[in-house]
């Protein structure tokens, strides 16, 4: 089954060489002139994969990445951008974009950039266009996706971009064993090049902020060797 991708972006030029790229590898797209077209057009269909113009007119590609998120869909999104600054990458992987390209790129960098963000949504991700609740169980608390919180015990906590995305890969796949590097790929990108002490860490403050009672056994399980499992 062709994957299918959403593509926002206000230049007609640029816009038709991506759907015609997208399409020469197989994939059916469907194209948006402007950011209030796309966030019309991403109910219709069960949308892989989100490619997006930063400076459009009506909707900013921050602007529909942000609605995105807040009508709770997980679907990656693609950041395209003119723009070179480190604080514009930083704005929009903040705002629950999970990659960026920016222009002039190539069309292998872009290929390839899509191929890895459709295998890692596949791989350690909710279904490809499934919208998610607003808030969900893990383990013995509640998380508030449109609040980035938490509440376990009646105490209420904020949670970090980072940790939120970590419990909505955990929650997708209760009871598997998720590698480390699955989870870096997931949660950081194909460009991290840190360690997995990283990954640990927000681990650690993640059990931390949804454990219950003292005593009370962690619903993150650690894999020595692996990686860790949820068995909320």
């Amino acid at each position: 089954m062709k994957a299918k991708i959403l593509v926002a972006e206000d230049d007609a030029n640029i816009r038709l060489g991506l759907v015609a790229t997208l399409e020469s590898e197989g994939y059916a797209v469907t194209a948006a002139s402007d950011g209030a077209q796309a966030l019309r057009l991403f109910p219709q269909e069960k949308f892989e994969l989100v490619l997006l113009d930063v400076m459009m007119p009506k909707a900013s590609g921050y602007d529909v990445c942000r609605e995105l998120r807040a009508r709770g869909t997980r679907v990656p999104v693609l950041f395209l951008t003119a723009k070179g600054e480190e604080i514009d990458k930083v704005v929009g992987l903040k705002l629950g974009a999970d990659d960026y390209v920016t222009k002039p790129f190539g069309v292998h960098e872009l290929l390839a950039r899509v191929e890895a963000l459709l295998r890692r949504g596949r791989e350690v991700g909710p279904r490809p266009g499934a919208e998610l609740s607003a808030e969900f169980r893990f383990g013995a608390a509640t998380i508030d996706r449109r609040k980035f919180a938490v509440t376990c015990a009646g105490q209420t906590v904020p949670l970090t971009a980072r940790e939120m995305k970590l419990a909505e890969v955990f929650a997708a796949h209760p009871g598997e064993v998720l590698t480390r590097d699955a989870l870096l790929n997931a949660v950081w990108g194909i460009d991290y090049f840190g360690t997995t002490r990283t990954l640990d860490q927000h681990v650690a403050q993640l059990r931390k902020k949804i454990e219950g009672p003292s005593g009370t056994p962690s619903a993150i399980a650690t894999v020595h060797g692996i990686g860790y499992r949820y068995d909320g």
